[in-house]
């Protein structure tokens, strides 16, 4: 009976160890899962889903600053595609819009506000530049000019078109040709010549488009008009 109190004994007392070791063994779990779980809190944040790329207006690569108007804008492509005209993330001119022609295309915006004037076109190759002529001595003082060019934009352009395009800062105007393409930003009562300007000229040996050169595109931020 001694003998069986002992063996008692110690299967109580092996018992007790085991479920002591258990415990610890338990508590140490959950110790760890505990702080595991607290890094993994702490590296992933919580519902941050993947991040939208930013947009900037009409496309730009990047913003403009205050009191500045992004502009972007493409040439036409050959004969088939027009040119397009976005300020401050408003389409002004696009086939889509089918308000493009043939020739030289000009949106005129007002320089304080960035609201569009009106839009025209006008054909360099069958028209006449009497219209063209009239139409830019309209424009008043202030006046955002944009232009893009679409098939031919210079074959009826004479001296004095040319002269009051020079005017409003295009540095190029004077020797865009047959079938070039030309786009420029610029100003009626601008004191300098504008950089938002490019030109590429017909050539045999380098055009994209049999007959034709490649598109033009340009993107940049006009300064507002203040005063």
């Amino acid at each position: 009976m001694v003998r069986a109190g002992g063996i008692l004994k110690l299967a109580a007392v092996i018992f007790a160890f085991l479920l002591a070791v258990l415990l610890a063994f338990q508590l140490l779990e959950i110790n760890v899962d505990f702080r595991l779980g607290s890094v993994m809190s702490r590296s992933v944040p919580v519902n941050e889903g993947p991040t939208k790329p930013v947009r900037h207006k009409c496309g730009l690569s990047k913003s403009c600053p205050g009191g500045h108007f992004a502009f972007k804008m493409a040439s036409g492509a050959a004969t088939v595609v027009g040119p397009k005209i976005c300020l401050e993330d408003k389409l002004l001119m696009s086939g889509v819009k089918n308000n493009v022609g043939r020739g030289i295309n000009i949106a005129l915006v007002n320089g304080r506000t960035g609201d569009l004037i009106k839009t025209d076109s006008f054909d360099m190759w069958a028209g006449d530049v009497a219209p063209l002529i009239k139409f830019l001595k309209e424009i008043e003082e202030g006046t955002i000019v944009m232009m893009a060019s679409y098939d031919d934009s210079s074959t009826k352009l004479n001296d004095e078109a040319r002269s009051l395009i020079a005017d409003l800062g295009s540095s190029a105007i004077t020797s865009v040709g047959f079938r070039d393409n030309w786009i420029f930003v610029g100003g009626k009562g601008i004191k300098t010549k504008s950089p938002f300007e490019q030109h590429i000229k017909n050539n045999a040996e380098t055009n994209k488009f049999e007959g034709w050169p490649d598109v033009l595109e340009m993107e940049g931020c006009v300064p507002q008009r203040l005063d």
